[in-house]
């Protein structure tokens, strides 16, 4: 993200509009984020080249328009964005649409359930780790499978051996003190 003053006159007119729902707006994660009865539904944040309206729960959204993208396909599941590269392209109207129909689906209960699964992808290099260091394999069995899958996925997301070697030298005192890859981000 960008310091707001680039996109001043787009956050206002956004926030204008966002006013006129029932949602209530906070900041979280340094964004304006606005909520109905405690449910994150809409955030608003800028960019280099476009400021981004955020819906949680965007992928119920009908998006008559098609102007909603996922922000990372393949990752984001539930929430689509909808960006603006300029005051002109934001239409109070069609977007007022937007956030009555985000507010009638919460109202609703429509919301993404995320999907559990058990199954656990090793990448090689951890396996052979694992398989010859015997106190790094005990840890690792003690981990939690959420902490399991957090290491995986970071060697997995590395595309050269060098970046996979270098994540699970990193990791590798982590999963022996039973700490979690990203446990530094929550709440204690």
């Amino acid at each position: 993200m960008i310091k707001e003053d680039n996109w001043k006159e787009e956050l206002e007119l956004l926030r204008s509009i966002l006013a006129e729902t029932e949602m209530e707006r906070s900041i979280k994660w340094g964004i304006d984020v606005y909520t109905y009865n405690g449910a994150n539904l809409v955030g608003i944040a800028p960019f280099k080249s476009y400021v981004g309206l955020w819906f949680y729960q965007g992928v119920f959204l009908s998006d008559p328009l098609g102007v909603l993208n996922n922000a990372q396909e393949g990752k984001t599941k539930a929430m689509r964005q909808w960006r603006f590269a300029s005051k002109e392209d934001i239409n109070r109207d069609r977007v007022l649409s937007y956030l009555r129909e985000t507010i009638e689906n919460e109202k609703a209960g429509k919301r993404w359930v995320t999907e559990k699964t058990t199954e656990l992808d090793l990448p090689e290099i951890l396996e052979k780790a694992l398989a010859e260091n015997q106190d790094l394999q005990e840890a690792f069995e003690k981990l939690s499978l959420s902490k399991k899958k957090e290491f995986a996925t970071h060697i997995n997301e590395a595309k050269r051996l060098e970046t996979q070697i270098t994540r699970l030298e990193k990791i590798t005192p982590m999963i022996k003190a039973g700490i979690g890859l990203n446990d530094k981000y929550k709440p204690r």
